[in-house]
């Protein structure tokens, strides 16, 4: 088995990529999100915030791609970290190449020099029990859900807007589309860290460090992507202090397809119902914005109570559950 890393520019490299993705996720989890080819290729080159990961592809000896594994090796902040993901197709399972390409990531993190190794698998118990043999422990579990906003009731939604509305008569929503306006930048910076207050669990990660140039890096990287991007803002009317935000980005690939990218709201402004705002007013400007969207997937720590009770109401159900495992290396 020969494992080369992948080049963006690697046309049928990365629809190799894909289709040992889909191969597998059909077999553990075939209601994933998963992207296409050029989608796939924009991930290694540009990453979520001009920060790409790197992606390794395992070929046989007849050529034929039999496994799949990405490293992120962040460099905003966790900089003794790398984050794996491990693909094999399920036609060559239990053969080796999972751990050989394990075995792969964790020689390049020490070639990092990175002391931390996490990874994330589907919660099967195939997948526990192979991190177990490779020296991970558990220490987080994440859940995927989706909104059916094709078959979402909008009677639901106004009227968890207009709630919202009369608990917060102190705030003013701004809709933004593209790249934030020079004026709101410094303020989104503090908005967008309070989603280091979201629960981490038993996971040895430090917060996330926001510059107004990786909100910069951010944007850029979605809309080279070839995603539209857009955000909900939450204004204090007597202040102007920015208190909180949504974000999604929708495909043009395929428009039918979008992503919450982040909900959050400072905590000096919780407590007035914000989050439910935010939401809710996103997906009654979507309605008319992107009338070709037809899901939203989102995703959260287990153990966050409070935006999952908001996400419920909205009509999403849970897709699958991942996995977080963590080792020292």
């Amino acid at each position: 088995m020969e494992i080369t890393r992948l080049s963006p520019d690697d046309e049928v490299g990365c629809a190799d990529a894909v289709a040992v993705m889909n191969a597998s996720a059909k077999v553990d989890c075939p209601e994933s999100l998963l992207p296409t080819p050029r989608g796939y290729a924009n991930s290694l080159r540009y990453g979520w915030d001009l920060d790409p990961p790197r992606a390794y592809l395992a070929r046989d000896t007849d050529g034929t791609a039999v496994g799949l594994l990405s490293a992120d090796a962040p460099t905003y902040d966790n900089t003794n970290l790398v984050w794996l993901g491990v693909d094999v197709h399920p036609d060559y399972r239990n053969r080796g190449i999972g751990a050989e390409l394990v075995a792969y990531g964790e020689a390049l993190a020490a070639e990092l020099g990175r002391t931390s190794l996490g990874a994330s698998s589907w919660d099967l118990p195939k997948s526990e029990a192979f991190a177990q043999r490779h020296g991970f422990e558990r220490k987080a579990t994440a859940v995927n859900r989706r909104q059916d906003i094709a078959n979402l009731d909008w009677a639901v939604v106004q009227k968890l807007y207009d709630d919202a509305v009369a608990a917060s008569t102190a705030y003013e929503l701004l809709k933004v589309t593209g790249p934030l306006p020079e004026e709101l930048l410094e303020g989104m910076v503090t908005v967008t860290e309070s989603i280091n207050d979201a629960p981490k669990d038993d996971l040895d990660i430090e917060d996330d460090a926001y510059s107004p140039e990786r909100l910069r890096a951010y944007e850029q990287a979605q809309l080279k992507s070839d995603r539209s991007l857009y955000r909900v803002i939450a204004r204090e009317k007597s202040t102007g202090a920015l208190a909180g935000h949504s974000t999604i980005t929708v495909e043009h690939e395929r428009p039918h397809i979008g992503e919450q990218n982040d909900t959050a709201v400072s905590r000096d402004h919780r407590g007035h119902r914000l989050g439910a705002l935010l939401k809710s007013a996103m997906l009654l400007w979507m309605r008319d914005q992107e009338p070709a969207l037809t899901q939203l997937d989102t995703w959260n720590a287990e153990s966050n109570n409070h935006m999952i009770a908001i996400n419920e109401q909205l009509n999403y159900r849970v897709i699958a559950r991942a996995l977080e495992f963590q080792k020292k290396l």
